[in-house]
C-alpha cells in the first residue's frame, strides 16, 4: 500500500509554489513588457494569480506567459485549499476517532484507579501503575498533555477532573481509587468533593501543595492527602542519614527491577490464616514472605509482630518478598 503524504505537507508545499510563482511573475512581466516596474509587476502577478483583473499583454510571448501565470496559480491556490481542508477535517476525525476508542476501553473498566492531573507526578504515577499492570484512566484538560497520552495509548479523557461529567467518563462508578495531582489546592479540593459525592465508596488520595491546606483536603473527603515537598525532604535527609536504609526502600517500593517487593495482603474469609499465631500459620515456611507490619480492622497498627502475634480475620498483613512468594502469600490470604 503507497505511502500517503501529510495533507499538512502538501499544504506547505503548496503556499512555496505559490510563492515561486509570484517570484516567476513578477521577473516575467517586468522583462518582457516594457516600462512596467517591478511594484507594477508584481500588483499584476497578484491580480493575475487571483482572476481579479487580468489585464491585456502588451505582445504574444507576454499573453502566453499570462496564460500559464493564470493555469498554474489557480491550481496551486486549489490544490493549498484542497490540502488545508483535508488536514482540518483529518484531524478532527482522528482526534474523534481516539476519543470514541478511549470511550471504549474505560467503559469496560471496574476496579481501576482514576488519575487526575497528568503532570510530571501525574505521569509517574501512571508510570508505576502501568508497572503493577493496574487498570487506570487519566482526566486531563491542558491539550499540551493530550498527545503524550495518546502516544502512550494511556485511557483518558479530555475534560476538568471537578467536573461530574468527566468523572463519570472515566466511570467514576465502578472506580475504586482516584488519584488526584491537579495544579492547585483549590483544584484538588473541588476535584475530592466531586468525586466523593459521586461514590462515596471510593478510596481518594490527594495531593497538598501547601501543608496548611491538608485539612480541607481531608475535610473534603480524601483518604490519604500527601505533600510531595514534606514527602521529598524526609527522602533527602533519610538519604544522608541512613542511606542504605533508603536504598533498601527504593529497592523494594520504586524500582522498575521487581526482585523484592513490599505488599499488603488482606485476609480473607475462609484463609487458613484465621485465629492463628504467625508461628504456626506457616506464611513464611510455605510462601517465604515476611511479615513487617500488621493492620487490624479497627485501624491499629502492629509493627514488626511477634511470632505469638494472632492473625484475625480482614486484618491486613505488610509483607515483603519476591513476586513469586507474594503470589503464594495471596493465595494463602484468600486474596
Amino acid at each position: 500500500m503507497p505511502k500517503q503524504i501529510d495533507p499538512i505537507r502538501q499544504f506547505r508545499l503548496a503556499i512555496l509554489v505559490l510563492v515561486a510563482l509570484v517570484l516567476l511573475g513578477t521577473l516575467g512581466y517586468h522583462v518582457l513588457e516594457t516600462n512596467v516596474s517591478v511594484s507594477d509587476a508584481l500588483l499584476r502577478t497578484v491580480a493575475t494569480l487571483g482572476t481579479l483583473n487580468v489585464e491585456k499583454p502588451e505582445n504574444e510571448s507576454s499573453k502566453i506567459f499570462t496564460i500559464c501565470l493564470i493555469v498554474f496559480g489557480v491550481s496551486t491556490v486549489f490544490w493549498a485549499a484542497t490540502s488545508l481542508i483535508q488536514a482540518m477535517v483529518g484531524e478532527q476525525m482522528w482526534h474523534a476517532l481516539q476519543r470514541k476508542k478511549m470511550q471504549k476501553q474505560i467503559s469496560k473498566m471496574k476496579d481501576h484507579l482514576i488519575v487526575c492531573g497528568f503532570g510530571r507526578m501525574g505521569q509517574q504515577i501512571v508510570s508505576d501503575l502501568q508497572r503493577e499492570c493496574v487498570d487506570h484512566a487519566v482526566i486531563e484538560w491542558n491539550p499540551d498533555q493530550l498527545p503524550k497520552l495518546i502516544a502512550q495509548d494511556i485511557p483518558f479523557v479530555e475534560g476538568n477532573a471537578s467536573d461530574n461529567k468527566a468523572l463519570k467518563a472515566a466511570g467514576i462508578e465502578r472506580a475504586r481509587g482516584l488519584i488526584t495531582v491537579a495544579p492547585t489546592d483549590e483544584d484538588n479540593v473541588f476535584i475530592t468533593l466531586s468525586a466523593r459525592a459521586l461514590n462515596p465508596r471510593l478510596f481518594i488520595a490527594a495531593r497538598s501543595i501547601q501543608v496548611d491546606n491538608e485539612d480541607k483536603l481531608r475535610m473534603a473527603g480524601a483518604d490519604r492527602v500527601m505533600s510531595p515537598y514534606v514527602m521529598g525532604g524526609k527522602r533527602m535527609a533519610t538519604a544522608v542519614l541512613r542511606p542504605n536504609v533508603l536504598d533498601f526502600l527504593e529497592l523494594a517500593m520504586h524500582t522498575d527491577d521487581l526482585r523484592m517487593m513490599i505488599e499488603e495482603l488482606t485476609i480473607k474469609p475462609g484463609s487458613r490464616l484465621i485465629e492463628q499465631n504467625i508461628a504456626d500459620s506457616g506464611l513464611k515456611r510455605d510462601t517465604g514472605v515476611t511479615i513487617i507490619a500488621i493492620k487490624r480492622e479497627s485501624g491499629k497498627m502492629i509493627a514488626n509482630p511477634v511470632a505469638s502475634e494472632m492473625l484475625h480475620e480482614a486484618d491486613v498483613l505488610i509483607v515483603i518478598g519476591t513476586p513469586e512468594q507474594l503470589e503464594k502469600a495471596l493465595k494463602l490470604a484468600g486474596c
